[in-house]
């Protein structure tokens, strides 16, 4: 299966294994789980996992790991679709990468994604997903 996974899906599931983001992770590293990404979201990533503020929680060698196997393993996708007026502008790489690949994209942050500005796509939580995913 494919989804776009925002950034604080993959923090979560770090910090905290137990719970639905983290069993996100699981799947991803036993390949059941391919991300669909563009360079943006790579980008951004890359800057959080390897940033200080995760350092309490995971080390650089693990967060280095991670983004190694997820530059490797993901599907990599240029974004044909232009979403505005997000309340993060942070968010439009998802969403935009989401559409264009027709998958869902996973959040904490559904709020973040109005459903009037979600030309349809699914917008689902970590515990969603797991949920739909195990069926």
């Amino acid at each position: 299966m494919k989804a776009v996974v925002d950034t604080n899906v993959l923090v979560s599931g770090l910090i905290n294994p137990q719970h639905a983001p983290g069993r996100i992770v699981d799947l991803l590293r036993t390949g059941a789980l391919q991300l669909t990404v563009d360079d943006r979201i790579l980008a951004e990533y890359q800057s959080v996992l390897l940033g200080p503020r995760l350092r309490k929680w995971v080390s650089e060698e693990d967060a280095r790991d991670l983004l190694a196997f997820l530059f490797l393993d993901s599907e990599p996708v240029v974004a044909s679709v232009h979403v505005h007026e997000l309340p993060d502008p942070g968010d439009v790489p998802f969403l935009e990468v989401a559409i264009t690949a027709n998958v869902p994209l996973v959040t904490g942050n559904v709020k973040h994604f109005p459903k009037h500005l979600r030309h349809g796509q699914a917008v689902v939580t970590p515990v969603e997903f797991v949920r739909t995913f195990e069926r």
